[in-house]
C-alpha cells in the first residue's frame, strides 16, 4: 500500500529530472564554441554543411594533420564539400583528408572513426558536429574507440542561431531522447537509415 501512496511522488520526481535535463541539454547545445584543442585528427560527422566547413578551416590552420569526413554520400567528391569552405583546397591539404561513406549513423560514425584512426596512429581526436549532436557522438565514439582521447567542437547549427521555434523545439526535443537512449543502451544494434542533412 505504501508503494502506490509514493508512486505519484515518483512519477513528479522524475518528470522535473527529465524536464531539468532537457533545460540543461538545451542551454548546453546553444553553449558558444571553445577554443580548438590541437589533436593528432580530426573528424567531423555530417549532416551539416557548416560542420564540413568547420573541419577543413580547423585542418588548414593545422589543429590536426588528418580529417576525416565520416557519413558521405556515395556520390559527394571532396571538390563538392569544401565549395564553401573558407580554405584553398591544395592538393597537400586533400592527401590529408579522408571521404568516409560506410556510416549512416552515429554509432556508425563511431565504427567509421575507430578504424580510421586506427588505420593512421591517431590518439587524440577533435570531433566536430552540431551542438545538439555533440553529446551523443562523444558517447558513441568513446564507445567504438575507447583507446583515442576525445576533445569535442560543437558547432552552432543554422537551425539554432535563429530565435526559437517549434521545429528547433522538436530538433533539440529529438536529440534529447536519443542521447539518453544512447546512454541506456537502447540505440545499439538498431539498424538506423540515413540522416537527412542539418539532423545529428
Amino acid at each position: 500500500m505504501k508503494f502506490w501512496l509514493a508512486l505519484p511522488f515518483l512519477v513528479l520526481v522524475l518528470a522535473l529530472s527529465w524536464c531539468a535535463g532537457f533545460a540543461w541539454f538545451c542551454a548546453d547545445a546553444l553553449h558558444p564554441v571553445s577554443d580548438p584543442v590541437h589533436c593528432d585528427g580530426i573528424v567531423a560527422l555530417t549532416g551539416g554543411r557548416d560542420r564540413i566547413e568547420a573541419s577543413l578551416s580547423l585542418l588548414d590552420k593545422g589543429i590536426g594533420r588528418k580529417l576525416l569526413i565520416s557519413g558521405v554520400g556515395p556520390h559527394a567528391t571532396l571538390a563538392q564539400l569544401a565549395e564553401h569552405a573558407p580554405i584553398t583546397l591544395t592538393p597537400e591539404l586533400a592527401s590529408r583528408i579522408t571521404l568516409g561513406r560506410r556510416a549512416v549513423s552515429t554509432i556508425g560514425n563511431g565504427s567509421e572513426t575507430a578504424e580510421w584512426a586506427a588505420r593512421n596512429g591517431i590518439h587524440s581526436l577533435l570531433v566536430v558536429t552540431a551542438g545538439y549532436h555533440i553529446r551523443r557522438a562523444m558517447l558513441e565514439l568513446h564507445r567504438a574507440a575507447p583507446g583515442v582521447v576525445l576533445h569535442p567542437f560543437p558547432v552552432r547549427s543554422p537551425a539554432l542561431r535563429r530565435s526559437p521555434d517549434r521545429a528547433t523545439f522538436r530538433l533539440l526535443f529529438r536529440e534529447y531522447m536519443k542521447w539518453i537512449g544512447s546512454h541506456l543502451g537502447l540505440s545499439r544494434g538498431v539498424n538506423l537509415t540515413p540522416r537527412a542533412q542539418g539532423n545529428g
